[in-house]
Protein backbone atom coordinates (compact mmCIF):
# COMPACT_ATOMS: atom_id res chain seq x y z
CA UNK A 1 0.00 0.00 0.00
CA UNK A 2 1.02 3.48 -0.54
CA UNK A 3 -0.51 7.23 0.34
CA UNK A 4 -0.94 9.44 -2.06
CA UNK A 5 -1.10 13.12 -1.36
CA UNK A 6 -2.70 15.58 -3.50
CA UNK A 7 -2.79 19.55 -3.43
CA UNK A 8 -4.89 21.46 -5.09
CA UNK A 9 -3.28 25.19 -5.94
CA UNK A 10 -5.54 28.21 -5.99
CA UNK A 11 -5.74 31.90 -5.62
CA UNK A 12 -8.46 33.28 -3.61
CA UNK A 13 -9.37 36.98 -3.83
CA UNK A 14 -11.45 38.77 -1.51
CA UNK A 15 -13.96 39.77 -3.92
CA UNK A 16 -13.99 40.61 -7.87
CA UNK A 17 -12.52 44.21 -7.15
CA UNK A 18 -9.42 42.22 -6.57
CA UNK A 19 -9.12 40.78 -9.67
CA UNK A 20 -7.06 42.13 -12.55
CA UNK A 21 -8.78 44.24 -14.79
CA UNK A 22 -8.94 41.68 -17.45
CA UNK A 23 -10.05 38.61 -15.24
CA UNK A 24 -12.79 41.49 -13.64
CA UNK A 25 -14.07 42.07 -17.14
CA UNK A 26 -14.72 38.66 -17.53
CA UNK A 27 -16.22 37.66 -13.98
CA UNK A 28 -18.71 40.70 -14.97
CA UNK A 29 -19.68 39.03 -18.15
CA UNK A 30 -20.46 35.43 -16.17
CA UNK A 31 -22.52 38.10 -13.78
CA UNK A 32 -24.62 38.99 -17.01
CA UNK A 33 -24.94 36.24 -18.56
CA UNK A 34 -26.71 34.67 -15.25
CA UNK A 35 -29.07 36.93 -15.79
CA UNK A 36 -30.32 34.91 -18.84
CA UNK A 37 -30.50 31.86 -16.69
CA UNK A 38 -33.86 29.61 -16.58
CA UNK A 39 -34.33 28.73 -12.99
CA UNK A 40 -38.05 28.48 -12.56
CA UNK A 41 -37.35 25.18 -9.79
CA UNK A 42 -34.34 25.65 -8.05
CA UNK A 43 -34.08 29.42 -8.16
CA UNK A 44 -30.61 29.20 -8.16
CA UNK A 45 -28.93 31.03 -11.75
CA UNK A 46 -25.39 30.63 -12.96
CA UNK A 47 -23.59 32.40 -15.60
CA UNK A 48 -20.59 31.09 -17.52
CA UNK A 49 -18.59 33.27 -19.66
CA UNK A 50 -15.47 31.62 -21.51
CA UNK A 51 -12.83 34.20 -23.35
CA UNK A 52 -11.19 32.34 -26.44
CA UNK A 53 -8.00 33.02 -28.03
CA UNK A 54 -9.42 34.96 -30.87
CA UNK A 55 -11.21 37.36 -28.51
CA UNK A 56 -14.71 36.32 -28.63
CA UNK A 57 -17.01 35.38 -25.50
CA UNK A 58 -18.83 32.81 -25.15
CA UNK A 59 -21.85 32.91 -22.75
CA UNK A 60 -23.56 30.17 -21.24
CA UNK A 61 -26.30 29.98 -18.07
CA UNK A 62 -28.01 27.31 -16.61
CA UNK A 63 -31.38 26.00 -18.47
CA UNK A 64 -33.86 23.96 -16.16
CA UNK A 65 -36.43 21.33 -17.39
CA UNK A 66 -39.57 19.99 -14.79
CA UNK A 67 -37.78 16.52 -16.01
CA UNK A 68 -34.10 17.41 -14.51
CA UNK A 69 -31.88 15.46 -15.91
CA UNK A 70 -32.80 17.54 -19.17
CA UNK A 71 -31.69 20.31 -17.90
CA UNK A 72 -28.22 21.98 -18.64
CA UNK A 73 -25.45 23.66 -16.53
CA UNK A 74 -24.33 27.02 -17.60
CA UNK A 75 -20.23 26.04 -17.95
CA UNK A 76 -21.85 23.09 -20.39
CA UNK A 77 -23.85 25.44 -22.29
CA UNK A 78 -20.94 27.89 -22.93
CA UNK A 79 -18.44 25.35 -23.46
CA UNK A 80 -20.65 22.97 -25.70
CA UNK A 81 -21.50 26.50 -27.75
CA UNK A 82 -18.01 27.52 -28.22
CA UNK A 83 -17.27 23.91 -29.67
CA UNK A 84 -19.75 24.36 -32.01
CA UNK A 85 -19.03 27.74 -33.45
CA UNK A 86 -15.39 28.21 -32.74
CA UNK A 87 -14.22 24.45 -32.34
CA UNK A 88 -10.59 25.48 -33.71
CA UNK A 89 -9.83 27.90 -31.08
CA UNK A 90 -8.47 27.70 -27.74
CA UNK A 91 -10.58 28.57 -25.05
CA UNK A 92 -8.06 30.92 -23.06
CA UNK A 93 -10.27 31.36 -19.37
CA UNK A 94 -13.71 30.88 -17.67
CA UNK A 95 -15.39 32.46 -15.48
CA UNK A 96 -18.48 31.19 -13.46
CA UNK A 97 -21.16 33.13 -11.22
CA UNK A 98 -23.94 31.62 -9.11
CA UNK A 99 -26.81 33.29 -7.12
CA UNK A 100 -29.97 31.82 -5.29
CA UNK A 101 -33.42 33.60 -5.73
CA UNK A 102 -33.91 32.17 -2.08
CA UNK A 103 -30.62 33.28 -0.14
CA UNK A 104 -27.48 34.97 -0.57
CA UNK A 105 -24.38 32.99 -2.38
CA UNK A 106 -21.51 34.74 -0.90
CA UNK A 107 -18.95 31.60 -0.77
CA UNK A 108 -17.47 30.36 -4.63
CA UNK A 109 -19.34 27.96 -6.65
CA UNK A 110 -17.38 25.91 -8.53
CA UNK A 111 -18.46 23.47 -11.55
CA UNK A 112 -20.31 20.30 -10.92
CA UNK A 113 -19.13 16.93 -11.36
CA UNK A 114 -20.38 16.56 -14.70
CA UNK A 115 -19.42 20.13 -15.61
CA UNK A 116 -15.68 19.46 -14.77
CA UNK A 117 -15.59 16.30 -16.70
CA UNK A 118 -16.98 18.09 -19.64
CA UNK A 119 -14.47 21.30 -18.89
CA UNK A 120 -11.63 18.49 -18.85
CA UNK A 121 -12.38 17.08 -21.73
CA UNK A 122 -11.72 20.29 -23.56
CA UNK A 123 -8.43 20.96 -21.36
CA UNK A 124 -7.18 17.42 -23.60
CA UNK A 125 -8.54 18.11 -26.79
CA UNK A 126 -6.62 21.75 -26.85
CA UNK A 127 -3.74 20.25 -25.42
CA UNK A 128 -3.57 22.81 -22.96
CA UNK A 129 -5.25 23.71 -19.39
CA UNK A 130 -7.12 27.16 -19.31
CA UNK A 131 -7.98 28.99 -16.32
CA UNK A 132 -11.24 28.92 -14.19
CA UNK A 133 -12.68 31.67 -11.98
CA UNK A 134 -16.16 31.08 -9.79
CA UNK A 135 -17.61 32.76 -6.93
CA UNK A 136 -21.13 33.21 -5.93
CA UNK A 137 -22.81 36.41 -6.15
CA UNK A 138 -20.97 38.49 -3.68
CA UNK A 139 -17.11 37.49 -1.58
CA UNK A 140 -14.97 35.54 -2.51
CA UNK A 141 -13.51 34.70 -6.26
CA UNK A 142 -11.83 31.72 -6.49
CA UNK A 143 -8.87 31.07 -9.32
CA UNK A 144 -7.51 27.68 -10.60
CA UNK A 145 -5.01 27.19 -13.51
CA UNK A 146 -6.86 23.94 -14.92
CA UNK A 147 -9.74 22.12 -14.47
CA UNK A 148 -6.99 19.30 -12.91
CA UNK A 149 -7.28 21.28 -9.64
CA UNK A 150 -10.66 20.77 -9.49
CA UNK A 151 -10.50 16.61 -10.89
CA UNK A 152 -8.17 14.75 -9.76
CA UNK A 153 -7.79 11.39 -10.65
CA UNK A 154 -9.93 12.14 -13.93
CA UNK A 155 -10.77 9.77 -16.55
CA UNK A 156 -9.56 10.93 -20.37
CA UNK A 157 -9.18 9.71 -23.37
CA UNK A 158 -6.01 7.70 -22.43
CA UNK A 159 -8.36 4.84 -20.61
CA UNK A 160 -10.28 4.15 -24.17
Amino acid sequence: MKKIDITTIATVFKDISDLAADDQMLMKQAILARENAYAPYSKFSVGAALLLANGEIIFGSNQENAAYPSGMCAERVAIWNAGARFPNIQILQLAISAKSANSLVDKPVGPCGACRQSLLEYEFKQKQPFEILFMGEVGEVVKVSSITSLLPFSFDNSYL
